[in-house]
């Protein structure tokens, strides 16, 4: 191949793509106004083969750590209503152990790379697993509700780093130049797993032993993720200070920023936005946090995070992207799993429909794995965004006769669409951030962080929110429809109120009763009426992202066909 072809060559993989693309000259950087780049760390370790067995065995360790970190949230978000009575809890109070284990949860991984740095990434594995360990083991005496609340806390903070460790034991065996296609796809499967895992286990669980059941499983799997952390280390690379006193003042302005964010999105439905001030001031708090740390950051030589970079067009169209499908995707959690929660469904009835879930994740990381290349990217997130629309329509003719069954194709889809989304688009901004420097990885990391954790929190109370405004739309719509002077009305009654003729002697006993079972079936009609409204919602949201990302690659190639065609006429 002559260097002319081989420079106009299509990169074949994200590896050789960085290599080519040089970074921006110092001086188009200081003529644009924009500080440099803060010095790059160490330099990576060079990446030493593994065998199959060995990498087997890695890879298997960060699907464990991905449990690991998962299982502690999950167990409280989908046993909500199981827990709350044995834990002498009301559901209110239930959600609030939620809210702390987000809280610390929200921002700690963003000190996994200077940490690991400064004091070595085993040494902060062990320290970081061994307390969620004691945490879980401290879970076992801890009966008040304050108790538990700091020890929610704890597990959140404690659990933080564990996802991140997750990702470095599955691309620490991958060769560098599958890390951001096979690796990545890998990765992002494995943090699917937790919440259809725990939905699966949990029925067994809560049969054995309540609660402490949970807490048991959670402690084991977290034992054994310690021992296995210990026994297969990772490539560490050269101890330097690279924490200064103004990282740890920047970064707890970022955790109560969002901390606050996490707490207010988790309690803000049930209190209700508009009825709690201090929901407000909550909020008001993440706003002025995360402000005066975007301050601080901007007046630094050596940058926690880069906040011209993150504030980019290329990455805010990154993160707009990303944080509208994660919305979206709250269609599966938030959307059909908290439907048939409310027809009166349990875990045990859920079970085929966690096991889809399983099996599209996997089925979709792996042939997202096998078509991912640079230059795709557009077109497998068109296919994810398609995929979605059709499954959130397919939900949307759901009735309060609908079973799990009935939702298997859809959500196939829906959890499909998910493992084709998040892969290419992980890959694309760790590209451009590892373009301008290793340090950017950090950068890279809150922007990806914010969008999927604080997306998350968002669209489930974005969903919440929603449905709640349209049961009592739709109640009032339903209910002005009842007269009791109808003759189906009033025979319906009947035939309720007969339903308690055996326990009740009188007549108007027997019409009240009536009437309230049929004000609850009113309320079950206007719910599935709600949650179809919330399917819609979600299949215009991704029509819409399709046809911008259908416009902006319109635009994007007509721009190339135009210099390129300015290019052949000045030659």
């Amino acid at each position: 191949m002559s260097p002319n072809e081989a420079a106009l060559r299509e990169p074949e993989s994200w590896s050789e793509r960085k290599e080519i693309s040089p970074p921006p000259a110092l001086e188009e950087v200081r003529e644009a106004g924009v500080a440099p780049p803060p010095p790059a760390p160490a330099a990576t370790p060079a990446f030493v083969p593994k065998s199959a067995m060995l990498t087997l065995v890695y890879i298997m360790t960060g699907v464990l750590l991905a449990l690991t970190q998962g299982l502690g949230l999950s167990f409280i978000s989908t046993n909500l209503q199981q827990i709350a009575g044995p834990m002498d809890l009301t559901q209110t109070e239930a959600t609030w152990l939620m809210a702390a284990y987000l809280f610390p949860n929200a921002s700690l991984t963003l000190l996994l790379f200077k940490v690991r740095a400064q004091y070595g990434l085993r040494n902060f594995a062990e320290a970081a697993i061994a307390v969620y360990v004691l945490v879980c083991v401290g879970h076992l005496w801890v009966g008040d509700f304050n108790s538990n609340l700091a020890m929610r806390f704890v597990a959140g903070a404690a659990a933080a780093p564990i996802s991140s460790l997750a990702f470095l034991y599955i691309l620490e065996p991958i060769p560098p130049q599958k890390k951001l296609n096979v690796g990545l796809c890998i990765a992002l499967t494995a943090l699917a797993l937790p919440t259809p895992v725990t939905g699966l286990i949990s029925p067994s669980l809560l049969d054995l032993g309540d609660y402490h059941a949970l807490y048991l499983v959670e402690m084991g799997v977290a034992m054994i993720s310690l021992a296995l952390v210990y026994l297969l280390p990772l490539n560490s690379v050269p101890r330097a200070k690279v924490i200064s006193g103004l990282d740890i003042v920047s970064y707890l302005f970022l955790a109560v920023g969002l901390g606050s964010f996490a707490v207010a999105l988790t309690v803000g439905r049930i209190y209700w936005w508009t009825d709690a001030d201090w929901l407000a001031w909550l909020i008001i708090t993440g706003i002025v946090s995360s402000l005066i740390f975007a301050v601080i950051e901007l007046n630094r030589k050596t940058h926690l995070v880069d906040i011209r970079w993150v504030t980019s067009r290329e990455i805010l169209h990154f993160t707009g992207a990303l944080l509208v499908f994660r919305v979206a995707l709250s269609e599966q959690s938030s959307g059909a799993v908290a439907f048939l929660r409310n027809l009166g469904m349990l875990n045990e009835q859920i079970a085929g429909l966690y096991w889809v879930m399983i099996i599209g994740a996997v089925i979709s990381g792996a042939i997202c794995a096998l078509i991912m290349k640079p230059g795709r990217e557009p077109m497998i997130h068109a296919v994810a965004l398609l995929l979605l629309a059709v499954g959130a329509y397919m939900d949307s003719q759901s009735t309060i006769l609908t079973r799990p069954e009935q939702m298997y194709a859809s959500q196939l889809l829906v959890s499909f669409a998910s493992g084709l989304f998040l892969p290419p688009a992980l890959a694309i901004g760790m590209g451009a951030a590892l373009k301008r420097g290793p340090s950017y990885i950090l950068s890279f990391l809150i922007v990806f962080l914010v969008t999927q954790k604080v997306g998350g929190y968002l669209g489930s109370a974005l969903y919440g929110t929603f449905v709640t405004w349209r049961e009592q739309f739709h109640s009032v719509r339903l209910v002005s429809d009842l007269v009791s002077t109808d003759p189906q009305v009033a025979q319906r009654l009947r035939q309720l109120g007969g339903a308690y003729a055996r326990v009740l002697t009188d007549p108007t006993q027997q019409t009240t009763q009536g009437a309230a079972l049929l004000v609850r079936q009113v309320q079950q009609q206007a719910y599935a009426l709600a949650y179809n409204d919330s399917f819609l919602l979600t299949t215009y949201l991704a029509l819409v992202a399709l046809a911008c990302l259908l416009i902006h690659v319109a635009w994007r190639n007509r721009v190339r066909f135009t210099l390129s065609r300015q290019a052949a006429e000045a030659a």
